[in-house]
């Protein structure tokens, strides 16, 4: 990917990042908002993230050789905002043997008996790798915040479970994420920012098309009637947790075509930060080298 492409991938990043959660309002974020973008030019927007993804793939193999980065992707979202589509999308072009993505659903009771951070503690990235997280360690702010029956099957002692709960917990939260900063994480979150109406749509077609019912969970429709909670829980994690080392994309999603090409842009720009190369060989490995190259040119058949 040439400088031109990146700048361009970078203009749309600027409105939708969050690197400090003072002010933070996600009413004036617009779930909507393509940066001009018309619909007609998403062919232009599939041309961009395509080479958005083959500089990704190239970048990737330099972070699995060079083996000092961990990369870490958060996603979250509202039901049917596009999470799997999106990581499938910008994602596409990898090698499958370093990255890693972890669903996270409801907790086992093997992982309930542990803090809440456990389970998503063991499935981070290894160095020269990417990690992805669909739903994280957030659901603890998120779901459980608005769904607080969840809270008594966590086991804690009753004075663990103080008025400032989640105000502790998303203190807990940025406290480990800038502690994987320190030791060679990049972390970048997504909150795939979707409306109320759009999601309505989506739910219909997954009922009324035959080939997305295995998509449609009636439960998800019920979660519709804690929209409020949700956006509310969402405003507050990212408020208290938006940090330059961790920020979070607040990305419209509405438009897919268009919340994929933020999210590769996000992470083209993040990875680019890394400073990436290929381990350079020493004077010694090279003259080795040079002898197993006369071993292989002189080899007889």
């Amino acid at each position: 990917m040439n400088k031109a492409d990146r700048k361009r991938l970078q203009k749309f990043l600027a409105p939708y990042r969050v690197a400090n959660g003072k002010g933070f309002r996600l009413a004036n974020c617009d779930p909507g908002d393509t940066r001009g973008l018309k619909s007609e030019q998403k062919g232009e927007a599939a041309e961009l993230l395509a080479r958005g993804v083959e500089w990704l793939a190239e970048e990737q193999e330099k972070l699995y050789a060079q083996d000092r980065w961990g990369v870490l992707l958060v996603f979250q979202a509202m039901d049917a905002a596009g999470k799997d589509s999106t990581i499938k999308h910008v994602m596409s072009g990898v090698n499958p043997q370093g990255v890693h993505v972890t669903s996270f659903k409801a907790p086992s009771s093997e992982e309930l008996d542990h803090d809440f951070l456990w389970r998503s503690m063991k499935a981070l990235p290894e160095r020269g790798r990417i990690g992805i997280f669909n739903r994280s360690h957030y659901e603890e702010v998120l779901v459980v915040r608005v769904h607080q029956e969840l809270l008594a099957r966590q086991k804690l002692p009753a004075r663990a479970v103080t008025k400032a709960i989640w105000k502790e917990r998303c203190e807990d939260i940025a406290a480990v994420e800038r502690y994987l900063a320190r030791n060679g994480y990049l972390i970048l979150k997504f909150f795939l920012n979707v409306s109320r109406d759009e999601q309505k749509k989506r739910f219909l077609e997954r009922l009324d098309e035959r080939e997305k019912n295995w998509k449609f969970e009636p439960g998800d429709v019920r979660e519709r009637a804690h929209w409020d909670a949700y956006q509310a829980a969402y405003e507050d994690a990212i408020r208290r947790t938006a940090a330059p080392h961790a920020p979070w994309y607040v990305v419209p999603a509405d438009a897919k075509w268009f919340t994929r090409l933020v999210v590769a842009g996000a992470i083209v720009d993040g990875m680019e930060g890394l400073d990436l190369k290929y381990p350079v060989v020493d004077a010694a490995v090279k003259a080795e080298f040079a002898e197993c190259r006369k071993l292989l040119v002189g080899e007889k058949r």
